[in-house]
């Protein structure tokens, strides 16, 4: 095998959700677009392998509360890893970098502060157009991201 095929089956077999525990943290604020990434994350975690009843998918109001409740999920220990879902489209003001900004660095600091991967699949958009043209496929990579980086954690400890 060449140097690159053999990083393909590395990554493929790691995408095995078998016996995997996922937590899901949906923002409900544009509900119609995090509904759609949810729906395909979940979808896609299950061909992974990931038994149904080892999903966990909880709502928030916002993107800003996305990090506290993964706090939660994380601080109990339960879940192999995370998965963030949100969607924040760029307005006439300043808040749409505070949200941005503030939602990225809080996951990065609880998944950090956790040892647990976290996939960020909160969408940061221009208008909505751009959300749904990303919702589906962001949904799947966030279960892709959760599930390899589950199993990489647990080869590296």
């Amino acid at each position: 095998m060449q140097g690159s095929d053999k990083g393909h089956a590395a990554a493929q077999a790691s995408l095995n959700g078998q016996d995997l525990r996922i937590g899901i943290v949906q923002a409900r604020f544009n509900h119609a677009i995090t509904s759609r990434l949810a729906e395909a994350c979940v979808a896609e975690l299950k061909a992974l392998g990931v038994s149904e009843h080892h999903i966990r998918h909880v709502t928030v109001p916002g993107a800003l509360e996305v990090p506290i409740a993964l706090n939660a999920m994380a601080d109990s220990q339960d879940y192999s890893a995370l998965v963030a879902l949100g969607c924040i489209i760029r307005g006439e003001t300043y808040h749409f970098e505070l949200v941005a900004n503030e939602s990225g660095a809080a996951i990065t600091r609880v998944g950090l502060d956790n040892q647990i991967a976290i996939a960020n699949a909160i969408l940061t958009v221009e208008n909505e157009e751009q959300a749904w043209a990303r919702a589906e496929e962001k949904g799947r990579d966030a279960a892709r991201v959760a599930v390899e980086m589950a199993n990489l954690m647990e080869d590296l400890q």
